[in-house]
Formats: C-alpha cells, sequence, structure tokens
C-alpha cells in the first residue's frame, strides 16, 4: 500500500474508534495533521546545575539523602512527603506528594535522582518523577504534546513516532530550495523529525527556526496575494478633485499643519487620486491631529463630486466630530449629518431621504451606518476612527455602501510595526509621529494608594486655578471578585472630602446614553470640575481645560490603554499630569507603571506592552484577525516576520512564482487555504 500524508489517522496501529474521536476533536484527521501537531514543550532530563536554573523551570538533579524522610498524612489519601537531599554544595528540600511508599525507598547516604519543578526561593523541588540510584546522563528531550480525554502523552508520542517512521520522507518540501538554501533552514523530513524527536537543544533551535520563518512567509503570501488580488480587481474611484483648492482650504483651517500631517496627507491625496481603491491605515498618537487630516481628505472627496462617511465607535464620539466638523465646513457651505441610534422616526427618514438624494455631503455616525436601510447616492471615502473596535465583518459592510469607495482607517493606539505588518498586511501604513507645535509633554507619576492625601491636595490646588479633572476607576459596582475602588464609591469619597467645594460628576457604562451625554456635556462646559468616570472616555473626547488625570489601580490596565486614557488630558496649552495609583504586586506590574512615568511616546510604550503581554491580547481575540502560529511568535521573531515579508512581497510580484514548478507546493498552500478564492484570512 502507498502511503499518502492524506491518510486517515486511524491507519496507524493502537488508534481505534475512541482514540480516534478525542484525535479529531483536537483536530488532528490525517497523518499530515498529526505530523504538524508539535509539542508546545520538552522535558529535559540534562543534569543541571542548580544556580544556573530558574524560578519555577523544571529541572533533573542528582544527589545523597540528607535526612530522614518525614510523611504527614492530610485526610484519608492525601499526604505530603518530604526529605532533605544534599546536590553538589545545596541543600535542598524534596517535596512529593501522595506517594506515601516512597518513604521505604530512602535511605540515608543513598544516591537518588528527582525531576520536578524548582522553587528558587524556598529551595525545594516539587517531585514529579523519582528514581533510586545515578542518572543515566541519556540527555533526552521528550516531547509534551497538549492531550486530553483518553489520549495520554505518551500515547501521542508513539503515535507520532510509528508516523515518523512510516511517512516523514513522503512529506514534501513547502519551501522552494533557493530560500532553504539562502538562509540555511534545515530541510523539512529533517525539521520535522526534529520538532517532535529532538537529540540537543540546538537541534531542535534550528528545527524551529526554519518552522519560524516558513509560518510567516505562507502567512505573508495569503496577506500579498490578497492584495495584489484586491488591486487588479478593484477599479477605485480616481477622485478628479483640484489641488489648489483643497489647499485653499488647508490654509483656512485655524492652525498650520505640522511636517509629519503634510506628508501623510500627500500619501492620502495620491491614493485619491490614483485609479486604485485607497486602503490606508493611518496611525497617530493621541493628539497628532488625525481628525484634520480626515477632514481634509473628506473636503477633497466631496471636490469631486462624492460623499463622505466618517463611522466612530461611541455616540458622544460622533457628535463631537459632527460639532468640530461642521464649524471647520460652515463657511465653505457643506452639509454635515449625523446618525445614531438616539435618531429616531420622522428625523431618522429624513435624514435616509436626503442622504439617498446625495444632498448631505458628510455623514458621521456610529455603526448605525452599516444598517441596510442606510443608502448613499455616492460615497466615495469611508473613514474609520479607532478601527480596531469595529471588526472585520463591520468594517467591510460599509464599504459596501458605495463602488469601491477610497478607505482610510484611523487610530490612536499605536500599533507596533510587527503588529501592524500582521494584522494590516493589506494594508498602506501611514504615521503621525509628532505633535502639534506647542503641546506640553504630560507629566506622570506613580503613587501608591497611600499617598491619597497628597493626590487630593494636588488636585484642589489646580482646581483653584480654574481647570478640571478627570478621575478613572476600573469597575462600576463592588465586584466580589476583584477589590477595587469603583467609581461609585470613589464619588462618594470626593464628594465627602470636597464638602461641596466642587461639582462632581459620574460616568459609567450603566448609564443610559443621553445622560452620559449629559454629564459630557456639563464637564465640557465646566459646570461640573471633576468627572469621576470608568474607562468610558478612553476615546477621543475633546475637553481642553482638564489638566489632571487620576487613575485608581492603574496596574488593572494595559500599557496602551493607559495611554489613550493619559491621552484626554494636555489638549490645552495649560501643564497637565497624570497619576497612576497602583500598588502591583506582580513584577509586570510594576514594569508597566515604570515604563508608563517614564515614556510619553505611544509607539514606544505599544512595542513594550507587545513584549509585556503577547499579541493575542493586543486587540481583544475576537476581532483582531490575529492568526494563530503554531511555533512562531510575533514578538520574539520579528526579524524572520520582516525577512519573510519582504520575501513574500518579491514572490508575489514575480511571474516565476505563478508558473514554475518549483514553487509547486507553496502554490498550492495558497490555493487549499482559500484568499485566492476571496477568503478572509485565518
Amino acid at each position: 500500500m502507498i502511503q499518502k500524508l492524506q491518510d486517515n489517522v486511524s491507519v496507524l496501529k493502537g488508534i481505534g474508534e475512541e482514540t480516534e474521536k478525542t484525535l479529531n476533536e483536537l483536530g488532528i484527521y490525517t497523518v499530515a495533521d498529526l505530523l504538524g501537531y508539535f509539542p508546545y514543550r520538552y522535558d529535559d532530563y540534562e543534569l543541571r546545575n542548580l544556580e544556573e536554573v530558574r524560578h519555577d523551570e523544571r529541572v533533573t538533579v542528582e544527589g545523597k539523602v540528607h535526612s530522614e524522610p518525614v510523611l504527614t498524612y492530610y485526610g484519608k489519601k492525601r499526604s505530603r512527603l518530604t526529605f532533605r537531599l544534599l546536590v553538589g554544595r545545596f541543600l535542598i528540600t524534596a517535596i512529593c506528594f501522595n506517594r506515601p511508599y516512597l518513604k521505604r525507598n530512602l535511605v540515608l547516604g543513598d544516591t537518588v535522582s528527582v525531576t520536578g519543578k524548582w522553587d528558587k526561593n524556598r529551595q525545594s523541588i516539587m517531585v514529579q518523577e523519582f528514581k533510586k540510584g545515578t542518572h543515566e546522563q541519556d540527555g533526552s528531550i521528550e516531547p509534551v504534546y497538549s492531550v486530553k480525554e483518553n489520549v495520554t502523552v505518551k500515547m501521542m508520542r508513539r503515535f507520532v513516532k510509528q508516523a515518523l517512521s512510516l511517512y516523514a520522507d513522503k512529506a514534501e518540501d513547502p519551501l522552494p530550495m533557493q530560500l532553504v538554501s539562502a538562509y540555511k533552514l534545515m530541510s523539512y523530513q529533517e525539521a520535522l523529525k526534529t520538532i517532535h524527536l529532538p537529540e540537543t537543544r540546538d537541534s531542535l533551535k534550528q528545527a524551529r527556526r526554519r518552522f519560524v520563518y516558513e509560518e510567516f512567509l505562507i502567512f505573508q503570501l495569503k496577506m500579498q496575494a490578497i492584495r495584489k488580488k484586491e488591486r487588479e480587481r478593484t477599479s477605485g474611484i480616481q477622485h478628479p478633485f483640484s489641488k489648489e483648492a483643497v489647499f485653499e482650504f488647508v490654509h483656512s483651517l485655524p492652525f498650520p499643519l505640522t511636517k509629519a500631517q503634510s506628508r501623510v496627507l500627500d500619501e492620502i491625496m495620491s491614493d485619491m487620486a490614483s485609479p486604485y481603491r485607497m486602503n490606508r491605515l493611518l496611525q497617530g498618537d493621541v493628539g497628532s491631529g488625525k481628525t484634520a487630516v480626515a477632514a481634509i481628505a473628506l473636503y477633497a472627496a466631496h471636490l469631486s463630486g462624492f460623499q463622505g462617511a466618517l463611522m466612530v465607535p461611541t455616540e458622544i464620539l460622533a457628535e463631537q466630530h459632527a460639532d468640530s466638523l461642521y464649524q471647520l465646513f460652515e463657511k465653505w457651505g457643506l452639509n454635515i449629518a449625523l446618525l445614531t441610534s438616539s435618531v429616531k422616526g420622522k428625523r431618522r427618514r429624513e435624514l435616509l431621504e436626503r442622504l439617498k438624494e446625495g444632498e448631505i455631503d458628510i455623514l458621521v455616525g456610529t455603526h448605525a451606518l452599516i444598517q441596510d436601510e442606510v443608502e448613499f447616492q455616492q460615497l466615495g471615502l469611508v473613514i474609520t476612527d479607532e478601527q480596531h473596535r469595529f471588526g472585520v465583518e463591520q468594517r467591510k459592510k460599509l464599504r459596501s455602501k458605495g463602488q469601491d469607495p477610497d478607505v482610510l482607517f484611523m487610530t490612536a493606539t499605536p500599533i507596533p510595526r510587527t503588529l501592524a505588518i500582521t494584522v494590516f498586511g493589506e494594508m498602506d501604513v501611514s504615521v503621525i509621529d509628532e505633535l502639534p507645535a506647542g503641546r506640553k509633554q504630560i507629566e506622570t507619576y506613580w503613587v501608591k494608594h497611600d499617598m491619597l492625601e497628597r493626590i487630593l491636595a494636588f488636585v484642589d490646588k489646580e482646581l483653584r486655578k480654574g481647570r478640571q479633572a478627570y478621575i478613572i476607576c476600573p469597575l462600576i459596582e463592588e465586584s466580589d471578585k476583584l477589590d477595587v475602588q469603583n467609581a461609585l464609591d470613589v464619588h462618594s469619597m470626593l464628594t465627602e472630602a470636597y464638602r461641596g467645594k466642587w461639582s462632581i460628576g459620574l460616568m459609567h457604562g450603566k448609564l443610559a446614553s443621553d445622560e452620559k451625554d449629559q454629564v459630557m456635556r456639563a464637564f465640557t462646559a465646566n459646570e461640573v470640575q471633576i468627572l469621576v468616570s470608568t474607562t468610558v472616555v478612553e476615546v477621543g473626547v475633546n475637553v481642553p481645560n482638564a489638566t489632571i488625570m487620576v487613575i485608581y489601580d492603574a496596574d488593572r490596565f494595559g500599557l496602551s490603554q493607559l495611554h489613550q486614557l493619559r491621552g484626554r488630558v494636555g489638549r490645552g496649552e495649560h501643564q497637565s499630569f497624570c497619576i497612576l495609583m497602583a500598588d502591583p504586586k506582580s513584577e509586570t506590574g510594576k514594569e508597566r507603571m515604570r515604563i508608563m512615568s517614564e515614556t510619553t511616546d505611544g509607539f514606544e510604550l505599544s512595542e513594550k506592552d507587545l513584549e509585556l503581554r503577547g499579541p493575542g491580547d493586543f486587540f481583544g481575540k475576537k476581532q483582531s484577525g490575529m492568526p494563530e502560529f503554531k511555533v512562531a511568535d510575533m514578538v520574539h521573531d520579528y526579524r524572520a516576520l520582516e525577512t519573510a515579508r519582504k520575501d513574500a512581497a518579491d514572490l508575489v510580484q514575480s511571474d516565476a512564482f505563478w508558473t514554475d514548478p518549483e514553487y509547486k507546493e507553496l502554490r498550492q498552500t495558497l490555493i487549499d487555504s482559500g484568499v485566492l478564492g476571496g477568503d478572509k484570512l485565518s
């Protein structure tokens, strides 16, 4: 019988119905799936010197029994056995749970070897495996697989070994020879054997390196293929606006553009004037003036006789944007309309009618814009703000409202380069990397909770100068799980502390939207001096008079979120302050606070955040479109990612890739993934 990798996994010995069912649940259906099911860690049985072993690492040591073993029972079946073990010059404690029978085997002065988890602080080992006598140095590195129910790690090892011996030589290398030799990569067959049954740590490293590159390359190929196909398929709108008219509008703005803004604007303009559809991501730190750039782009679309749409995540933000656009365009005679879920009944019908007739030039709104009944006469430009808040589907839907309109995504969340390459690989990226003139750096301090009195006094001093303050709390009500100062408590504490001196507003997600708006309006008009809020304020609200931001339990937030929050102050000419109150227990928490108080550059922060949190959490799992890599890790392997991206772009552009036999495997992978048929990346 000719063996094929696509054979059902049940052809292997020892896999009956039940086992097959469990393997299917793990996503293993064929032999190829089994070979592609990599270990998630390795147990290493090499003897190591305890000085080099990190806390919580698994280790194997050999030593002499140095004390009588002590056995204590608690409950019927549960017991704990401890004894001292002399390992080199270390005297350590070995702890074994629920293995009372070992006591008979332990004789003073005997040599034993144990494997388990090393607790550096307590100088003890949680024993997982115990053996009398010396440790045979076989140096073996055992693969550990994630398993469930009736399939054990040992069984997995057995199945994989069998599959390797029967099938490994049949596996075709997806990478073309030239790339394998250019980067001195391990061959596919060898790497496959090594990743499952490594002989040395070094060879494992090489196998991993090969798969990291392969994963990235395939992923980037998908991205680049989509991009190429999109460009060829869609004829976008060639906007016929006159540059002079646009510049006339730019000169009328109440502020000059920064160099970065002008550069980005040029990129957007040339995209709009080209026959291809624009698909651009505009990144800029909080306050760098993205909205002004968006307004100019919308004006250019209007000059070309098209309608524009601006989609933002929250109602209050939509109102702010609509107001500021209205002021900008007042004397230019553009019709701006606002569509949110609170526009109902007759007003809504009239608005939709005017939109369809083409009387409305720019429509601002929340995701109410993508409902079916919203019809544009001629939509030419779509801008979404804080685009990572909208899922891929929502963005698609808005795009379909016009005949291939140009699309601009804006975000104030500085996305690290690696992520931008990965998640938005099919887009062009523009960055506004300087702040407008006259902006003062926000001073950031990290304090412990016991300094509350001093902080209240400091806030009071600033308010007496006529300024305003935000106080941000993580949760609304008492939660049993988290002992977090919630907004309601803080609000009543401040009311008590300032006893009627200042007016204190409260804002949280449970309020109805008109109540939120009311509070926000009162704060904008300085009728309320202190706003106690949960994180609902983080996106976009502009109150230039607010100069203080106090964040309770700041260690509960990610860096990017803290940075977004901090960007709510420092919008006027006065010096602003951000005070982080936190007593973090974990090292990561402390590190976060240190980074926050030292850096104000959003991009630098985002890089660090990525290192601390990992990519999955960066956008939230659901809608990020983040690919799941088996071995690659975007943060640590970013160099490989950069290389793979460049290679993928070159391949997709070359004719050879689409025709030559050496790329057959790679092409097949692309075809199988369905991206060429226009499916979404996954």
